[in-house]
């Protein structure tokens, strides 16, 4: 009787065994891939592939930058007559802001001092100009017969010369000139009308530019430290001032370079000019003087005005001289002024200066080709100084800029807490 039992448990145990084995399957060993064996990939659930993703989160990034560079400058150009003016008395301000600074290290009021240097350099543009208009007045009449005598001689050299042109030849098409002007005076009578009303325009911005730039020189660094107050936050504003601060030098190095390299390229053409005896050389001096601040471009066209004029006034062995003499200078110019004058700190390509002008030229015509290299070396400065201080690479001169910065805010807080309860 006692044995029944211990025969019953024990198929049931065998019983219970075999259910669990079923049940829970075996654990196997990992199975190990072959030498040169590359396991598939994952499959993607999503429906579109990822360089597609990709691409659009791009698209849609780059249509808004798009969109905002439109939008920006579509009101840059319907504010054209204050925006030019102002960036000009902007150029102005960093040109003229050293003898500033020291007069005012000298003891001088400052408003005093920004009266004195205003008056000086609006004397010497208005004497520069009275010159120009002066000697081309005087000049006038001889400058008419030299070129009467060498449209004469270029005619003669036409007939006589390597081509063999013939009197009517000649004739026939000076007479097409002719008559294209009189078919055309509609054109140029509404071409005049147009000079009226753009010449009110610029003596609008002028005298605009000129009270900017006065107050610019008075109160400029008041101006920039209320607009960075008002429109940044705390912690951006020592980022900003440097980034600033970096641009500002750069402009105003490039304003003194331009002026230097302005009057080397006036002298020496001018030289050339006067040694040559081409009539009105000072003038001729002068307009390259103005368009030298044009990077490439002015020179390369002041320097044929005055070829043209040599030409119909001296000759043509004398035109040549004059463009071997603009040539000598574009490459002492080149070679010489602009590496030493503008240094590292304004040294921009020559394809970004290029297509710079040519951007500044499609949107704002000469002055914006006058502004936009200027612009982009400032731009490029400013994003020097910005990537520098992310990676921290910072000089010691940013480093100090950025310690004031928040010492003066850090003053200027302390300040406005000490002054609440009293108010």
């Amino acid at each position: 009787m006692t044995d029944r039992p211990e025969a019953t448990d024990e198929p049931d145990a065998q019983l219970r065994a075999t259910r669990s084995a079923a049940v829970t399957p075996p654990v196997s060993a990992p199975v190990m891939a072959e030498p040169g064996h590359v396991p598939p990939p994952p499959l993607d659930t999503e429906p579109v592939p990822t360089g597609m993703r990709v691409a659009a989160a791009w698209a849609w990034r780059l249509l808004v930058l798009a969109g905002l560079g439109y939008v920006l400058l579509f009101i840059l150009g319907r504010l054209s007559e204050v925006v030019i003016p102002v960036a000009i008395a902007l150029l102005l301000t960093a040109l003229l802001s050293p003898p500033l600074r020291l007069l005012v290290a000298w003891g001088w009021h400052r408003t005093l001092a920004t009266v004195t240097v205003f008056l000086l350099g609006l004397g010497v543009v208005i004497g520069l100009v009275w010159v120009v208009v002066a000697q081309f007045i005087d000049g006038y009449p001889e400058l008419s017969a030299q070129a009467g005598d060498g449209v004469s001689k270029i005619k003669q050299w036409l007939i006589e010369g390597p081509f063999r042109l013939s009197e009517d030849q000649i004739t026939g098409g000076l007479d097409a000139v002719k008559n294209w002007f009189t078919d055309n005076k509609d054109l140029w009578t509404t071409g005049a009308l147009r000079t009226a009303t753009t010449a009110g325009h610029v003596i609008t911005g002028l005298v605009l530019a000129l009270f900017t730039l006065f107050f610019f020189l008075r109160d400029g660094a008041k101006i920039w430290t209320w607009l960075t107050r008002v429109l940044l936050p705390v912690r951006a504003r020592p980022a900003v001032h440097g980034a600033a601060l970096r641009a500002w030098r750069t402009l105003g190095g490039y304003a003194r370079a331009a002026v230097l390299v302005a009057t080397v390229d006036a002298v020496g053409i001018g030289a050339v000019l006067f040694i040559v005896g081409v009539p009105l050389a000072l003038p001729l001096a002068a307009l390259v003087f103005l368009s030298s601040f044009i990077p490439i471009v002015g020179a390369l066209v002041s320097g044929i005005v005055a070829t043209l004029v040599a030409l119909v006034t001296v000759g043509p062995v004398g035109a040549l001289i004059v463009i071997a003499g603009v040539i000598a200078v574009q490459q002492v110019e080149a070679h010489f002024l602009q590496p030493v004058l503008l240094g590292r700190g304004v040294n921009v390509h020559p394809l970004a200066v290029v297509l710079s002008l040519a951007a500044g030229a499609m949107l704002a015509g000469i002055v914006g080709a006058l502004l936009a290299v200027p612009l982009v070396a400032s731009l490029n400065s400013a994003i020097s100084y910005l990537v520098d201080r992310s990676n921290d690479n910072l000089d010691d001169t940013a480093d100090r800029v950025e310690r004031e910065v928040e010492r003066r805010e850090q003053l200027a807080r302390h300040k406005k807490v000490d002054a609440g309860p009293a108010g």
